[in-house]
């Protein structure tokens, strides 16, 4: 028997949930008002729509005092969204982006829970470059020793991986530049890792993510990486 996909394709397919599912993408657990705000409807049509997607297995809730906030409910979520956002009507990689909004999520967010956009592209692009992690294939890769050994240095917990059928750590195309960043359990904890450091820090736009001076110094000498000139190029 077939998948049904049409319940979720209907959920996300409306505009204001759309809009709700894109800017829990970015990994944080957010109220129902703020979220009313980003889809530009009222308090009580939000809760409809979060209702809706609660149910159908898209957001989880919890309560917190007298507010409820609401996330993704799983990694599964997130990379269906990923891929959408893949195939939909995006700039191309050259285009210029138009607005500050646009220019910040270009150049550094999170996606879920692991780093993306230029940044995180050019991460990738510096990490196998310098011989810490290795292709396996189109869909997979994985840290090679002296990858772990480098992690490990930066203070990045690899114990206790869990080992699904796409591994600790997997290529995932940018739906910005249309190339690879890093996904999986070992990107997740590398980002945890890179805002703890304060090598990054959290825009006021929720997915947002912006390379902090230290950030740009340690990441061109732990992993080669001169993102001025990635970016440039």
């Amino acid at each position: 028997m077939d998948a049904n996909i049409a319940l979720p394709a209907a959920l996300i397919g409306d505009p204001v949930r759309a809009a709700i599912l894109m800017a829990l993408l970015g990994g944080r657990a957010l109220p129902a008002t703020q979220l009313a705000w980003i889809g530009g409807v009222s308090p009580q049509a939000a809760s409809n729509h979060l209702a809706k997607l609660a149910e159908g297995g898209l957001v989880v809730a919890h309560a917190q005092g007298r507010h409820r906030y609401y996330r993704l409910a799983g990694e599964e979520v997130a990379q269906a969204l990923e891929a959408l956002a893949r195939i939909g009507a995006v700039p191309r990689p050259l285009d210029p982006p138009l607005s500050p909004k646009a220019r910040s999520l270009r150049e550094a967010r999170t996606c879920y829970d692991h780093l993306a956009g230029r940044l995180g592209v050019a991460l990738a692009d510096a990490m196998e470059e310098a011989g810490l992690i290795a292709a396996e294939g189109e869909d997979r890769c994985h840290l090679t020793p002296a990858g772990e050994a480098r992690l490990a240095e930066l203070g990045v917990d690899l114990s206790g991986l869990p080992r699904n059928r796409r591994g600790p750590l997997r290529p995932c195309i940018d739906w910005t530049e249309r190339r690879r960043h890093l996904a999986g359990p070992v990107a997740a904890r590398l980002l945890d890792r890179l805002f703890a450091l304060g090598w990054l820090e959290r825009g006021p736009e929720g997915r947002a993510a912006r390379l902090t001076p230290a950030g740009r110094a340690s990441l061109r000498e732990r992993f080669g990486l001169d993102f001025d000139a990635a970016a440039a190029a």
